[in-house]
């Protein structure tokens, strides 16, 4: 799968295609010119950006997704544990909480994590 990083203008975009899909190409536009500002050529040329990553398509003018917004950011998460912690989540959990102390909840969501993982 291609890298799947975002700028900040193209996140804001992949949210409003995930908040409106199916969503006619036309219609797309004139939100990307109400809520980003965008002209039409600017908003056909992010959406083939992202298309090319895989993440959206524009098949007979209806844009959709590939990847739902949830499918996304657990696969770039994935990539960016792979990329910076040689895919070692303990290693990249250790990090993470040398600085953010666990509180009870977040140690009883992990562990029921864990637990269902063992099974």
């Amino acid at each position: 799968m291609a890298e799947l990083k975002l700028t900040e203008m193209e996140a804001k975009f992949a949210d409003i295609i995930w908040a409106n899909e199916p969503i006619p190409s036309g219609e797309l536009v004139k939100l990307c010119e109400a809520e980003l500002d965008w002209k039409k050529s600017t908003t056909y040329t992010i959406l083939k950006r992202l298309a090319k990553k895989g993440i959206f398509e524009n098949k007979n003018g209806i844009v959709s997704s590939h990847l739902n917004k949830e499918a996304f950011y657990a696969e770039q998460s994935k990539q960016f544990v792979e990329e910076k912690f040689e895919g070692s989540l303990p290693r990249f959990l250790a990090a993470f909480t040398r600085n953010h102390k666990l509180n009870h909840q977040e140690i009883d969501e992990l562990q029921k994590l864990i637990d269902e993982y063992k099974e």
